[in-house]
Order: structure tokens, then sequence, then C-alpha cells
């Protein structure tokens, strides 16, 4: 199904980082795709020549975006060494091939990553060939206990085996969730117990701890004996949710300025949504008031500059711009202390106006 595909294979081994080689011959990809309007063709054979179309196609992504981030690794670290301080020429010569900064640093990591596990010996190069891209920036991602792990997975084969075990993306993220759920200090012995004779399936545990990590350890200790009274799943998704909206009010809370009273306590106001049940709307609540200030304080400053920039038009303009003069009147409801805004379709009877007053304190 795919020609030359051995050949290829053991030319992109990769990781290791072999001279630089003519690729005007390079590799080609050539595969021979089923058709999908042949209704000879067994469904269950269609799909497997699909799928490893798209396994080959997946392995030589990896390897191409690990080879993109070292390049770019290269052209960074030059520029650091030789460019004005600021990353100006790295971000120039991203911008001629079109490449975000985003896209970059991430690809960087990804070579970083590839070069951490060789180092260590946890990988050989040609072991990059045993992952989907997913599952390997998932296992540069897990904790190294996990790495080890996948690496112990890839030693299971046999050196005379003529293919090492596919590891995906599903097998690193159950292998983390183990590893999650047999280490943490946050789950009670009930609960690992459970873990281990497979009861409870790791993968609600895990969720449980990333979210209790968040908590102060009186909440914790709590929501632990929560768990160990009861270890069962629905007992583990419920505190999973608390645990969630607990560290959501928490968060929010510290960034609520209308909140900071000596005459508010906080904990207490926890307790009583939490023992009358409404710990989800008070969450939200906080939550709610927190992106209200940001967004009050976002378009003050919106609203200052608006105003900024109409004094300058207005002053730079005359008797001979009065289309120009004309937007600054028609942007005046939006530039003065009361602002004025129609929400919905003019014509409909659901629209309305809603009008803003900005009132400030004199400036010293």
């Amino acid at each position: 199904m795919v020609q030359a595909l051995r050949s290829s294979e053991s030319s992109l081994h990769l990781l290791r980082q072999p001279p630089l080689q003519d690729w005007s011959n390079g590799i080609e990809l050539n595969f021979q795709l089923p058709d999908p309007e042949d209704e000879q063709i067994p469904e269950q054979e269609f799909q497997r020549q699909i799928e490893t179309a798209w396994q080959v196609c997946d392995r030589f992504d990896l390897q191409t975006d690990i080879w993109r981030g070292r390049i770019l690794r290269t052209v960074r670290d030059r520029e650091k060494r030789g460019g004005d301080g600021r990353g100006t020429g790295f971000l120039n010569w991203l911008r001629e091939r079109e490449i975000s900064k985003t896209q970059a640093y991430s690809l960087i990591e990804l070579a970083n990553s590839a070069d951490t596990l060789l180092q260590e010996g946890l990988l050989e190069s040609e072991d990059v060939n045993q992952f989907s891209k997913r599952a390997f920036v998932e296992t540069a991602q897990a904790p190294p206990e996990v790495q080890q792990m996948v690496s112990d997975r890839l030693k299971e084969t046999s050196p005379s085996s003529k293919s090492a075990p596919r590891i995906t993306r599903r097998e690193v993220r159950q292998l983390t969730d183990d590893w999650t759920a047999m280490s943490s200090e946050l789950l009670p012995v009930e609960v690992k117990e459970k873990a281990a004779n497979s009861t409870i399936p790791t993968r609600y545990l895990t969720p449980l701890v990333r979210e209790m990590e968040k908590l102060p350890e009186s909440h914790q200790t709590t929501l632990r004996a929560e768990v160990a009274a009861n270890p069962d799943v629905d007992t583990v998704k419920q505190v999973t949710a608390e645990a969630r909206y607990l560290a959501k009010y928490l968060t929010a809370a510290r960034q609520v300025q209308t909140l900071n009273l000596e005459s508010l306590d906080l904990e207490a106001a926890l307790e009583e949504a939490l023992r009358i049940g409404c710990l989800n709307s008070t969450a939200d609540l906080v939550s709610q008031a927190s992106q209200l200030e940001q967004t009050i304080a976002k378009l003050y400053t919106t609203w200052k500059r608006l105003n900024s920039l109409a004094e300058r038009v207005y002053l730079d303009s005359g008797a001979s711009t009065p289309h120009l003069r004309s937007l600054l009147a028609s942007l005046a409801p939006l530039s003065s202390e009361t602002l004025e805004i129609n929400l919905g379709d003019t014509d409909s009877h659901f629209s309305h106006t809603i009008r803003l007053k900005i009132l400030t304190e004199p400036e010293l």
C-alpha cells in the first residue's frame, strides 16, 4: 500500500542529527488509497488501509515537527547570541515564513522534549516511529515516572521482533491516570484500593486529584473524608465537581475588589453555600462579579481612549472636513459621560436602549 516506505523509514530516524543531505531526491509518500466507491472492498479492509496510511502520515508529521522545532531553536539561539537582544531577527524570520510565535515555541518545546527523552536514555532514536504525534506530545508532558513506564513498554518487545508496540495517546493517558491514582496523597486508602482492583476506573480519579491540588489543605481534608466514607464512582464525580466549584469560588473571590471588606467572611459564606447545596450558583455568582469588574475597568480605559482620539480628530478637522465632523457627531453617544446603545434590531419590538453614566472622581 505504501511504496518506498521501508527505505524512507530508515532515512527518517530523525532524532539523531545526521549531516545535511541533498533532499532533491527526498522522501515522497505515495499511498495506494482504496477506492471509496468500490463496494467489493469489505468495510473492515477499507478501514484497515485508511488507518495504516493515517498512522504513517502521523509518524512523519511528528518527526518533521521535531526537526522544525530544532531548526527554530537554532535560529532563536543564533539571534540571542548576535542579535539586538530583543529577538527582532527571530520574529522577522518567523514572519517571513508565516509562523506565529505561539506555534514556533510549541515546536521548540516538542524538540526540547524529544532531546531530553533521548539524553536521559528513555527513548532510542527508532522509538519515535512507535508513537503517534499526540501520543508523543502526551508522553513529553507526562511526569517522569510515566515517561519511564512508557519507556519500559517499548523495551518489552523482543529485539528480534519486527515491530515494537504502537504507543497511543489513550495508552499514555491510561498510564498517567494509573500513576496519579496510586501516588497521590490526596486520595484516601479506601479509594486507592478500589482503583487497584478496578472497581473505580482511574480515569475518574485524575480530575479529582487535579482539582483538589488547587485547594487549601482544610478543604482537601474535608473532601478526602467525604470520598473515604463513600468510595464509589458517583461520590468521586460529585466530589470532583465540588472541588472544581470550590477552586472557582476561591480564585474569583480573591479577584473581586468589592469583596475586600473586613466585615465579610468569605469562608463562612462558602460553608453556608455548601450546607444549603448552592455551591455551584455561588461560585458562578462570584466568578461573574469578577468578570464584571474587569469589564468595567476595560470599559473605562476604552472610553478614555475614545475621548482622547475624538478630541485629537476634532482639533485636526474643521469646516473643510464636514464628513469627518459628522463621524465625530455620530460617535457622541459613546464619547459623552452617558453612554447610549440600542440592544437588538431597532425595528423590533424587543429592541431597547441601554444607558450607562460614567462618574469619576475629580483628578487631583
